[in-house]
Order: structure tokens, then sequence, then C-alpha cells
């Protein structure tokens, strides 16, 4: 119910049975069933929170992802983007694989879940590059290529290819990637 306060317990296990289930089982064969009865919970309380089961996978993965950039403290752009990349494939590299699979067969399949996901990632994109745009550093289009690109590469390493982002990649993905295409784009 909106204005209501929520019980946070009850969503944390409710998003913790989606989540697992999720993972378990994919998207297509997930029910609101199953997840009522992992909970331990009414699928009526499942439902007076979350108008369905694309509303309740975004809010489960925000809830499990929901962590916040920290504040830059480079004064150059190298340092900036290496503080942020850093930070970003430690997120990416913590999460399950099999959930990341299934959310992408899921957005694949439901308009709605990508809507929402798409919503969630466009959020966690601007947060990412709001102080480096703040300070100066980047510009909206260095921001928008940043957001398009630096997410791919990390998952294309993780999930793909199977390597770590270690120091060397990243250094690599900031040095000879991001700042040459930022530099090729400040041209005239």
């Amino acid at each position: 119910m909106p204005g209501r306060p929520r019980d946070t317990s009850r969503d944390a296990v409710i998003f913790d049975a989606t989540l697992e289930l999720l993972t378990g089982v994919g998207y297509d064969k997930l029910s609101m069933d199953s997840i009522a009865a992992m909970a331990g919970v009414g699928k009526a309380t499942i439902y007076r929170r979350y108008s369905g089961k694309a509303a309740l996978v975004a809010a489960a993965v925000d809830h499990r992802a929901g962590a916040t950039p920290p504040a830059v403290e480079a004064a150059d752009l190298r340092g900036a983007l290496l503080e942020i990349v850093r930070w970003l494939a430690r997120e990416i590299a913590e999460q399950e694989i099999g959930l990341l699979g299934a959310l992408f067969a899921g957005m694949r399949g439901d308009p709605d879940l990508a809507a929402a996901m798409r919503r969630i990632a466009h959020r966690d994109q601007a947060a990412m590059t709001r102080q480096p745009l703040d300070d100066g550093l980047l510009d909206p289009r260095g921001a928008a290529l940043f957001a398009e690109i630096v997410p791919a590469m990390v998952v294309h390493r993780l999930v793909i290819v199977g390597e770590p982002c270690d120091e060397r990649f990243l250094e690599h993905l900031v040095d000879d990637i991001l700042l040459r295409l930022l530099k090729e784009g400040s041209r005239p």
C-alpha cells in the first residue's frame, strides 16, 4: 500500500527467496507461489507490495545491489576512472553468474522486467559518473561512454572470458580504451 511503512525484514526474506529461486529455476519458471512458499508468506502479502513478478525481481535485485559508488578521491581523470572502475568490477564480481544469466534471459522475454532493470541501470550509471561530472573531469558524452563501455567490458571479462578483473585488466580498460576514446571524442 502506498504510504504504508514496509516490514523490511519481511521484504528481505521475500527478496532472498526471489533471488534464490530466480538463480535456481530461471525467470520463466519463477512463480509467485514458489516465492511465497519459500519466504513463508502468503501470495497476497507479495502482491500487496509488488504488482507482479517483474516488479518483485527488480526490487530484489535493487535491494541486493544497492551499493552507492564511493566518493572519488582522485583529482585527475585517470585516477577518478580507475577508482570507479575498481568499485564497479568488485560490485559485478560479487554477483552470482547464475543470477546474471537468469536476469539477462528474463529481460529478453519480459518487457516489464527489461524496463525495470534498465531504470535501475540508468540510475546506477548516473550515480557512478555524477562526481566526475560535477568535478569537471568528465563531460556528459564521456559519462555516457563510460556507462556504456565499462559494465559491458567487466561483464564480458567475468562471464564470457572467465577471468578476474585484476588491476592489470582495469588499467588496460582505463588507459587503452576509455582514455583513448575520450581523447578521440574531444578532437574538433
